[in-house]
């Protein structure tokens, strides 16, 4: 292969990374979940749980596809660590971390809205909703707790953007 070919050929690709490397970039920068919450534990409901100290959630998007990682510190001073990938079409994924909860399913019926759904061994444990406001600074995680005793069983989590 002649230089110029061969120096053509990488051009051509280091160009067609860098574009899909741009596209998948841009497609997470405008998903308005994409980026850093803190929890706003002030403004969040925990049913009959004890709050946690602080939590902070990190959500990537590609696509249809994101991940999200929390890091956090529980009401015992214990720091705390969940994580899942999914794919927003509904299907059981691991969610790791949480000793009540192993797999999460999500569906997103508009850009701003996903509903999902929590199990354990198959059991639904807590349905609910996430709302993204229309200016993207404020998050709401409102859950129901499934098989509810008559306790509050519901729960609101608060998140600022980062």
């Amino acid at each position: 292969m002649s230089p110029n070919l061969r120096n053509a050929t990488l051009g051509l690709i280091f160009a067609t990374a860098a574009i899909f490397m741009t596209s998948a970039s841009a497609q997470t920068a405008t998903d308005p979940l994409a980026g850093t919450w803190e929890l706003n534990v002030r403004a969040s409901k925990f049913g009959p749980a004890s709050p946690p100290k602080s939590q902070t959630r990190t959500y990537e998007v590609v696509g249809q596809q994101e991940k999200m990682t929390g890091r956090g510190i529980d009401a015992q001073g214990k720091p705390t660590l969940v994580q899942f990938t999914l794919n927003r079409d509904g299907k059981d994924c691991p969610y790791e971390g949480a000793p009540g909860i192993d797999t999460i399913s999500l569906t997103q019926p508009d850009t701003f809205t996903a509903n999902y759904t929590l199990k354990k061994a198959g059991a639904v444990v807590l349905t609910g909703t996430r709302l993204i406001s229309a200016d993207g600074k404020v998050m709401t995680i409102s859950g129901k707790v499934a098989g509810g005793t008559g306790q509050n069983t519901e729960t609101l989590s608060v998140f600022d953007r980062h």
